[in-house]
Parts: C-alpha cells; structure tokens; sequence
C-alpha cells in the first residue's frame, strides 16, 4: 500500500460511512424489467450463440467456511451439556440469547434423516461402532453434533462450506459439485468446454482443488477452472479511536481484510468476457435445473442484447469529430439518448433541449456508454438479510442501484419508509459485461465509489479498533456500472446460509 492510498483510507475513518441517499424503491415497471416468454425465447438465442463462442465464464465466491452455517449447532455443543427437554425448554425463552441456537438445533435434529449428508454421517458413526437411528431414538443429540461436526466425525465445522453435501443422490452432491452440473448446462462453448473461476482462502485451497479434479472427471462437459485467494494489497489499514493507523503490540501497523468488495480485483483478474456471478450457497437441487438455467440464459442474452447495442453506438460516436451539424448526426444523437433513457433511466436523460451542443451530447453519450454491464436478477421481498433496488441519485441523475441496509440512513424516518417499500431484493445472481467494443478489458476499480465503504468497530488486544471494508463487490464496488435489474421467480433463489436452510423444499430431492 502506497503512503496516498493510506492516507485516503484514514481520511474515510475520520469522515465517517456515508450513507446512501435513497430516492425510490425500483419496482416493476419503474427499475425492474419483467421478461415475458416471447423475451426470454428470444434472449436464450443470442446467449446461445454467445456461449458458443466460449464468451461465458462462472464466477463464484467461495471461502466462505462451513463454521458460520454451524453456528446455532457449534454454540449448543460448546455450551454446558443439556438433555433434549432442557434444550425444548431453553429454546422457548424468547428473551435468552441462546434461545435461537437452541432452535436451530432442535430443527436439525428433527429432520436430521432428511439432510444429504445424513448417509455420510451414519456411515462415520458405523465405523465406530454406533449406530445413528438408536441415538435418534434414545436423544443422544449431542453425540450426533460431535459426529458431525468435530474432527473426530465429519469435522464439518472446519470445512469450506463448498464441499458441504447439499443435495441428496445417490449420489449427495456438495455444493460445489452442484455448481459444476449446472455450469455443464450454462457455460459450454461448441468444443464442450465449461469454464469457471472459484475465489478461495487460502487453508481450503488444496481441498477444493481435489474435489473439482475428482467432480470434473465425471461431469458432461470438459471443466476448466481456475482458484484465486483475496489479494494481500487490498487488505485495509484499521485505525484508533482517534482516527490514527492502529498499531499492533510489537508496534507494526494493523491490517484486515477487505471484505468482499476485495473480490473486484479477482474479477479483474478473471480476464472473462461475459462473467456470471453467483455464491457457492445459492445453487438448486438438478430438478431444478432446467428452470433455472433457463432464467439465468434469458439473463445472459439480454446482456448481449443490450452490449451490442451500446457497442454499434460506440463505434458510430467515437469517430464524430468534425461536423456535429450534419442532420444525421442529430438524428444518431437523439436515437442513442432515447435507447439510453428507456433501457438504464434517469441518468441518460439529456438536459433541456438546446442546453448542450452536439460535441457536449457525443463525449456524453460516450462517458455514460462507454462502462461496464451488469443485468442483476431480482427476486419479490421474502424477508431475507441482503440488500434490494433502489432508485440513488448521483450527480448526472438517478441510477438504480443494490443497497444494503448497512448503507441507509436508518434515522431518517422518509429513507427508512422508502426501504420499507422495497419490493423486491437482491439475490446476488448476475451476468457482467467485463470489455469494451474493442474486446478490451475495462479497468473496474475505475468505477467504484469509493465512499460506499462499511466501518465497523472490533476489539483487539484489549483496545477498540476501528475495521474498513472496502465497497461491497454489487454494492459500491459496481456502483458505476451500467445496471439492469430484472425480475427473476423467488424459486431461483436458494441460499443456504444456516445448516437448517437445507430443509427448505428447494434443496429437497
């Protein structure tokens, strides 16, 4: 880190998180875009082809560790032990914090045969001489935990939540080898390859690529895949009380992660064309398939119906340096603008008529134009954590952006009313555009907003001190990019972010 991005990073503790300023939800009609069948007929074409070419790559994020999807469970097993009626009655205190571990556990021990990973988990139990459906029987939940998730069972608890089992078979499909099949149906180019780009940390590493070299032995398509471990560079200084770099006992500066806005740099780095991002957790059982793919393909073929619309303008614009007068020029001019109004909305709408002259309206139309895509799905509000759509305004207008809670104003009475109105969220499952019409590759942290960063106070060594998180990857990190959101049927939508999330009829097979 250089002595001027230190400096900017301090400068961001001592004027504080700058909340969004919401000016609508976006809603059907007014942000979101609801695809008909005829539309997605159409768009499944141009991916099509798109893919053909070998266009498409998959990103997924995936060091996220199984410790957070154990969290309830892992909070009972290190707790003092309790027979199954005390856990009953602990999870019945509303009022007591270890009431909602007490529940999620009880709901994993209820519908413990219905998880996939249930087989592997009687098998354990079987080489030690126990058998899994007589501890069902006679209560022994805490024996089941143990078997599950420390090292002497499974040790679930220190895997990455990828080569947890998600789905049942035979035979159980982890959710990496879940993102494999589907990539099968997604991402094949005409010579049969499927490329995807898995982002690591570094301890799970060597397991992970074990695990795609085995799936990708017996997948329908030829997988290439690359891993990549969040940059050490966009790591981020924490600072004092007083604003001031904080310091480490032998008196080294304090680093932390960047969070998951450090991810643009892997993005960057991917090389790819067109780039799907979706979490490991949010993949769906193969009955589900077809459905999916195909929504996901309509989503990918509007990015290509879109980008070569931008691109034919670009190459019509980017020469225009001389007669700006030319009757044609106006009418290219008024064309472009009216595209760009109808499909990304306010922010491209020209200014008063007459208050910008042609060579004003060309570098215009060229700086808005000439930027990154992204068509983001949109699911109806289900009461889930993550951020939604939101009309922000900006210097050159409205954009629609994703926002997360952690970026309002929550003592704004009128910004919480508008949060409240949302209706519909973000389920992280998009399709981005990563080059121009040259086929070159865009420089992204060149649209970031880097004022959309997350502070968060944390203990360390006895003192208070203050964490930066970078821009979040689809919040500030895209803020600046060309965005589409799209409607997408809440059956696309199935993270797993606690264990008893694998009960939902989405992941039952």
């Amino acid at each position: 880190m250089d002595e001027a991005q230190a400096l900017s990073q301090l400068a961001l503790f001592r004027s504080g998180r700058k909340s969004v300023r919401l000016e609508k939800a976006c809603t059907v009609g007014d942000g979101i875009l609801r695809l008909s069948e005829t539309d997605r007929a159409r768009l499944a074409s141009a991916y099509a082809q798109a893919a053909a070419q070998g266009r498409i790559l998959q990103f997924v994020p995936a060091s996220g560790a199984a410790t957070r999807m154990f969290k309830g469970l892992l909070a009972v097993l290190n707790a003092p032990p309790l027979p199954l009626d005390a856990l009953r009655a602990a999870a019945a205190r509303n009022e007591d914090p270890f009431a909602a571990d007490a529940r999620e556990t009880l709901g994993w021990f209820q519908g413990l045969e219905r998880f996939a990973f249930y087989p592997a988990l009687a098998a354990a139990l079987a080489r030690g001489g126990r058998d899994a459906k007589a501890m069902i029987a006679s209560d022994d939940y805490r024996g089941l935990l143990e078997a599950l998730l420390t090292p002497a069972g499974l040790g679930f608890a220190d895997k990455p939540k990828a080569l947890i089992p998600f789905h049942a078979g035979p035979p159980a499909r982890t959710a990496l080898e879940e993102h494999l099949a589907e990539a099968a149906g997604l991402a094949r180019d005409k010579a049969g390859r499927c490329r995807l780009h898995f982002t690591v940390s570094s301890e799970h590493e060597a397991s992970i690529r074990a695990a795609l070299d085995r799936a990708a032995a017996h997948a329908p398509a030829r997988i290439e895949y690359a891993l990549s471990q969040q940059h050490p560079f966009t790591d981020t200084l924490a600072a004092d009380a007083a604003d001031a770099p904080y310091r480490n006992t032998d008196g080294t500066l304090c680093f932390r992660p960047g969070g998951h806005g450090a991810l643009l740099a892997n993005l960057q780095d991917t090389g790819g064309d067109i780039v799907f991002v979706r979490n490991i957790d949010n993949v769906a059982p193969e009955r589900m398939h077809a459905h999916v793919l195909a929504r996901r393909r309509a989503l990918g073929g509007l990015l290509v119906e879109v980008q070569d619309r931008l691109f034919a303008y670009l190459k019509r614009l980017r020469p225009l340096a001389g007669d700006f007068g030319a009757v044609a020029v106006a009418a290219l001019l008024d064309e472009a603008e009216r595209f760009a109004a109808q499909t990304f909305g306010d922010a491209f709408v020209p200014g008063p008529s007459g208050t910008a002259g042609p060579p004003e309206r060309v570098a215009r139309l060229i700086r808005l134009f000439d930027r990154p895509l992204r068509i983001c799905a949109m699911v109806e509000n289900q009461g889930e954590p993550g951020g939604g759509p939101f009309w922000v305004r900006y210097a050159d207008g409205l954009r629609p952006q994703i926002v997360e809670a952690a970026q309002m104003d929550k003592d704004d009475a009128g910004q919480r009313a508008i949060a409240e109105s949302a209706t519909h969220f973000n389920p992280v499952d998009m399709v981005c555009g990563l080059r121009d019409e040259r086929g070159e590759a865009y420089r992204l942290k060149d649209f970031v907003d880097a004022e959309a960063c997350f502070i968060s106070s944390k203990s360390k060594d006895g003192k208070i001190l203050k964490a930066l998180e970078l821009p979040g990857l689809w919040n500030g990190s895209m803020a600046f990019w060309n965005t589409i959101f799209v409607e997408a049927p809440v059956e696309t939508f199935n993270p797993v972010k606690t264990v008893n999330d694998l009960l939902r009829p989405g992941h039952q097979t």
